[in-house]
């Protein structure tokens, strides 16, 4: 049985190569249900982008949250995955209409997701926004994210991903800066990790308990496996963030607009909670105020 909605960190003794390993399964669940009537093939991007949200943000050392994004001109034209530093999640995605996924084969990214560019982005709670891009120029999100920490971290950081109706899960092994281990050292233990890494089967990222799957990998070398973080879905949306919004558009555009239409109602797309204000909602929110916050 696989282990449910749970990420290990695991370190290869006496070297400077690390790893992780994800999987969710009720968290996942929510996510689909919040993104219903989903393609097939959609759902299985979505899963892993979610799987791999999670493996970037075990890495931050500070309180924040992480995003991985896809925008292109195909009929999935917005597809991410948000993970905070305590390991809770959300994600969307949002085909065209009318698009044909019965026409695509298999869960090709940028067939998916046409031409387009794909973004990390990290806000930290406290300090400046961080945001890297690079072009979809993989027909996967492991290929695309490999590029992207080839060239922006510059450490070598391999991919495996994977998700069906019910799971999604993903395996990451990172080369850290040099510090237990010769280069030598690092080098030839980074290079066989990879190959045992490779002979993952979808079925096994899928199915097998994380201490299960690491010893069959990696039972011939030394790997330390660490206590597990638990995860959970949870949407960061609130009434007063909706709020916050309409501050930003004025106070005489919002009255203009429940003129209008009697009330103003603001969707989450991540959890489909409705957020309604009306008139008597604008001396709470804006109080005395008669311009935009800033």
């Amino acid at each position: 049985m696989p282990s449910r909605d749970l990420l290990h960190r695991f370190l290869f003794d006496k070297t400077d190569i690390r790893g992780e390993i994800v999987t969710m399964s009720d968290s996942y669940q929510q996510i689909l249900a919040n993104n219903s009537q989903l393609h097939p093939v959609v759902q299985a991007l979505l899963g892993e982008f979610v799987a791999a949200a999670s493996l970037l943000a075990s890495s931050l050392k500070f309180d924040g949250i992480i995003t991985l994004q896809a925008r292109g001109d195909g009929p999935l034209p917005l597809i991410m995955a948000e993970c905070t530093h305590q390991q809770t999640l959300r994600a969307i995605a949002q085909p065209e209409s009318d698009a044909d996924f019965d026409a695509l084969e298999g869960e090709d990214l940028q067939k998916l997701v046409g031409k387009g560019m794909l973004a990390i982005i990290i806000e930290p709670e406290k300090g400046e926004r961080y945001q890297g891009i690079v072009p979809l120029d993989s027909s996967s999100l492991a290929g695309c994210l490999q590029h992207y920490f080839d060239l922006s971290e510059q450490l070598p950081t391999r991919f495996w991903l994977s998700s069906d109706a019910r799971t999604a899960t993903g395996l990451m092994l990172q080369a850290l800066p040099q510090q237990v281990a010769s280069a030598e050292e690092n080098a030839e233990q980074w290079n066989t990790s990879v190959l045992l890494a490779d002979t993952v089967k979808e079925e096994e990222l899928l199915q097998l308990d994380h201490q299960e799957l690491i010893h069959r990998l990696f039972h011939e070398e030394r790997v330390r496996l660490f206590d597990p973080v638990p995860l959970e879905f949870s949407c960061s949306c609130s009434r007063s963030r909706s709020a916050n919004a309409l501050i930003s558009l004025g106070r005489e555009d919002v009255e203009a607009l429940i003129a209008e239409q009697d009330l103003i109602t603001i969707d989450c797309k991540f959890c489909n909670q409705s957020y309604v204000f009306g008139a008597p909602d604008l001396d709470e929110i804006f109080g005395d105020r008669t311009s935009p916050l800033h």
